[in-house]
């Protein structure tokens, strides 16, 4: 994020699974002054920020810089200069290229299944998917490689 961010905008941030804003980077929900509310961003809003940040920003529509916006959990990191964006990005984007593709991908799902579900049924739903992903060709190749100290098959 590098300029001003308002109304379905920061909805947008808060779907990212990670976002770095310039220091200047000024975030606000302005719904309301416009007679709406930030209804669809809502569910992006409460899972990335929480409810009570939720009602401080959406019920004042008073504007916010990135320093809180990363204090509420709306973006990860604050940088100074721009140049320093497409450093963060392209150092998340390499740490991913290091990963499993499909445990990536069940990453995600897993985190948003256990994000939405009581204890009990996430604690089954996460034994069931890790002896899935334990005995997936992918696993396999992963495990086999962290104990032969070398790279997986997906790593160049």
């Amino acid at each position: 994020v590098h300029g001003p961010v308002y109304g379905g905008g920061v909805g947008l941030v808060a779907a990212c699974d990670m976002a770095v804003a310039l220091q200047e980077a000024v975030f606000c929900l302005s719904e309301v002054k416009l007679g709406i509310a930030p209804a669809v961003i809502a569910p992006f809003l409460v899972e990335r920020i929480g409810a009570g940040a939720l009602r401080r920003y959406a019920l004042t529509a008073e504007a916010f810089n990135a320093v809180a916006a990363a204090r509420i959990g709306l973006v990860h990191e604050v940088v100074q200069h721009p140049d320093e964006l497409d450093a963060w990005i392209a150092e998340q984007a390499d740490a991913i290229s290091r990963t499993g593709p499909s445990a990536v991908a069940a990453c995600k799902q897993i985190i948003h299944e256990v994000a939405h579900s009581d204890f009990d049924t996430a604690l089954e739903y996460a034994a069931q998917r890790i002896a899935e992903l334990r005995t997936s060709a992918e696993g396999q190749e992963g495990l086999k490689a962290f104990l032969e100290k070398r790279r997986p098959d997906w790593v160049e």
